[in-house]
Formats: C-alpha cells, structure tokens, sequence
C-alpha cells in the first residue's frame, strides 16, 4: 500500500482526534455485518489504514444510527439494506477517543448496489467468518467471534 494516507496515518489521525476531543462530547460509530447466501460475511480493506474489517463510518449529525450504517454500506460494500438493520450491540471505544462508542448492527436482506466510496475502498469480499483472510484487525476478529461462534459479548471494541 503506497497511499499517502497510510504514510501519514500516524500523524492524521491523532491530529483528528485531538480535534473531535474539542469538538464532540461523544462520537457515535456504526459497523455492520452482512453475509451472502453461502454465510460469508463482507469484509472491507481500507487505502488508509491496515488489515480486513467489517464495513461502517461515522454517524453524521441528524443521522440516526441504523441510517448510518445502511448508508455505509451502500457507499464501502455496495449492499443496499432492505430491512432496516438490527442492532447486535453497542461497543465502548475509548482506546480511540474517550466518548467514542460503535454500534454494531447484523444485515437481513440486502441488494446489490453500485458502491459510492471513490478511493476509499482498496478491496471488498465475502469471507467465511470463521476462517477470515490474514491481516483482519483483531477488533473484527473478535466482533466475528462474538457474533458467528457465540463468544461473549465485549463491552469494548
């Protein structure tokens, strides 16, 4: 990966949370999982940051959650939802920011959608979540077990 933004991401980002400590009291985000019909889940591999993870963003001010996420999705993997997401839990994030917290949220039925993402997205695919592809970040690891091997749920990402 010779993107800029992995170059510098260790100077962007604590440039950004510096700022939304200012900004936000709290930052609300979304993650979601969606599997096709042979039970793979979609896994995202960011430009800017490393390793597979469960596709998801920001909640936008006057956004609700389960809007963020059928909006993520759509943008990163090009699912659009069908049935409004359902949430599966809600995550502490404090090694991110202290009033971080993430909201993960299991798809039912989805369709195929054009993606909206630009460059954002290196690459997408369905994986078997119990065998995900080397480099899944330890956090996904740990939302796949939770969520497809009945480990007990986190309180923290």
């Amino acid at each position: 990966m010779d993107n800029w933004r992995l170059k510098y991401e260790r100077v962007i980002t604590p440039v950004f949370r510096t700022y939304w400590r200012f900004s936000r009291a709290a930052t609300l985000g979304v993650r979601g999982v969606a599997c096709n019909e042979a039970g793979q889940v979609m896994l995202i591999k960011h430009t800017y940051l490393r390793g597979w993870h469960l596709p998801g963003g920001g909640v936008e001010r006057g956004e609700t959650a389960p809007f963020a996420i059928a909006r993520e999705m759509a943008e990163e993997a090009g699912l659009e939802a069908i049935d409004t997401p359902a949430i599966f839990a809600l995550y502490s994030n404090h090694s991110n920011f202290a009033g971080d917290h993430i909201g993960l949220f299991k798809f039912g039925a989805w369709k195929p959608c054009a993606t909206r993402s630009g460059n954002e997205i290196a690459e997408r695919g369905f994986f078997d979540p119990l065998k995900p592809p080397e480099g899944t970040t330890p956090a996904t690891l740990r939302r796949l077990a939770e969520v497809f091997s009945g480990a007990p749920l986190s309180a923290t990402w």
